[in-house]
């Protein structure tokens, strides 16, 4: 199995410093549905991987945070994409939860689930804690500038080996540009 690991806000789609609180506040970034079709066709199993803390926060509930995902699924389908699963911390740093990235809890959660070894998984986000929560479990860490992304490289620490794309598209692009030479040449 092909699987890669996405960040939502900021990756797939335009991120808000006052949080995504509902279906109409989430809009996609350009590209970013065309990008995860090209995953798809190239038999890539696509999931997300979102810290949500506006629930632990009271800023929206479960219901609205199933109608944003149901809308990014819509228009996903639209662009004939599929994110086969969706994956969330729900809560705010002070709760010390396993599952909030940078923490790799909600990652090895989607290792149990798809029965798969993260290592070499390619995942993708636009802040260090993305990085990070993938990183520790052997996956390889992909910034895109989209979002926090220019912010989180100007910071830098990034980890080991982070290669940075202007967004998910030019990384899908890049991705499957070196699977197909490496074809070539197998």
């Amino acid at each position: 199995m092909k699987l890669i690991i996405l960040d939502r806000d900021g990756v797939i789609n335009q991120d808000s410093d006052s949080f995504i609180k509902g279906p109409d506040e989430w809009h996609a970034l350009p590209g970013s549905m065309h990008a995860i079709a090209r995953l798809n066709q190239a038999d890539y199993t696509v999931v997300v991987a979102t810290n949500q803390s506006g629930i632990a926060r009271k800023l929206f509930d479960m219901a609205t945070l199933n109608a944003i995902h149901q809308k990014m699924h819509a228009t996903a389908q639209q662009a004939g994409a599929e994110i086969d699963a969706v994956f969330f911390c729900p809560h705010i740093a002070d709760d010390s939860c396993d599952c909030r990235k940078p923490k790799p809890g909600m990652l090895q959660e989607i290792a149990r689930r798809y029965e798969i070894n993260l290592k070499g998984v390619h995942s993708v986000g636009d802040s260090l804690r993305d990085l990070q929560a993938g990183f520790v479990l052997g996956c390889v860490p992909h910034l895109v500038l989209t979002g926090k992304g220019q912010k989180t490289q100007e910071k830098g620490g990034l980890p080991p080996g982070t290669q940075v794309y202007p967004d998910l598209a030019a990384m899908v692009d890049a991705l499957l540009s070196s699977q197909q030479e490496h074809a070539a040449t197998s």
